[in-house]
């Protein structure tokens, strides 16, 4: 046996490893905390179940689950992308978490890399978990399959942005009631539930510039109208995805 077998070797793991560490944690935490995962499970399948089986809201023509569906699944992305993650992201803030990670040999951009991806592996579950449901409840999408990836993905680009900011700039306990709050006007007047034609045509047009907006009524145009792909929803998200995250990258406070 040569010498120096047993001889420690300090320093930092490769970074893909650590990368890879830190999302699987970030995810464990984002399913074992009660709070989101009611946001993120419970909340859109109860209401996808509930407005699928009981006639509350008008939908038009055709079964109330092909209209909920795309506007649930939007639902999950904002709920996941931007409440969660900046309801998580502000109270790890406050208790000096981000401050002793971000002096880690993980780079502070790694770690908001590692808590991105594991917003994603969490829209997965959500995805799959939803998409069962509505099957089960006579779903019929239609559309292209890589036009509803392309805009759940700018989707979650767009929420984690304003998640991220929203979490870096204010005080743990504001960004608490502060996400909740957008997630219920939001969830109202977003075009999730509700149509947006349902609304006054001066207010359409402006509900319509909103993040969730695009998103639902693109991923509508595709999986319930068989549309190609919704370049006017997907040039809005794109937007929303820049500015969100050049500001946040500008202006969050790791302290």
């Amino acid at each position: 046996m040569s010498a120096g077998t047993y001889t420690p070797r300090p320093g930092a793991a490769p970074l893909p490893r650590m990368i890879a560490a830190q999302t699987a944690l970030e995810t464990r935490m984002l399913l074992r905390n009660g709070e989101q995962l009611l946001l993120t499970v419970i909340i859109p399948t109860l209401l996808l179940v509930l407005f699928s089986a009981v006639d509350i809201v008008d939908t038009g023509s055709g079964a109330s689950v092909d209209f909920l569906a795309p506007g649930i699944l939007a639902l999950a992305v904002m709920s996941t992308a931007f409440t969660g993650q900046a309801i998580a992201t502000g109270f790890e803030r406050r208790y000096g978490v981000l401050k002793r990670l971000g002096a880690s040999p993980l780079p502070r951009w790694a770690l908001m890399t590692a808590k991105t991806l594991s917003v994603l592996v969490t829209e997965v579950l959500q995805v799959l978990l939803l998409t069962a449901i509505a099957f089960a409840l006579g779903w019929s999408p239609q559309g292209n399959p890589l036009s509803v990836l392309l805009l759940l993905l700018l989707g979650t680009a767009a929420f984690s942005g304003l998640g991220l900011l929203m979490a870096g700039t204010l005080k743990a306990e504001a960004t608490l009631a502060a996400a909740n709050l957008v997630f219920l006007l939001l969830l109202v007047g977003g075009g999730v539930i509700v149509p947006l034609d349902k609304f006054p045509d001066a207010v359409q047009s402006v509900l319509g510039l909103l993040p969730i907006s695009a998103l639902s009524e693109g991923l509508r145009d595709v999986l319930q109208h068989g549309a190609s792909m919704p370049w006017g929803q997907a040039g809005i998200l794109a937007v929303w995805a820049v500015l969100g995250l050049g500001a946040a990258a500008k202006f969050f406070r790791w302290e």
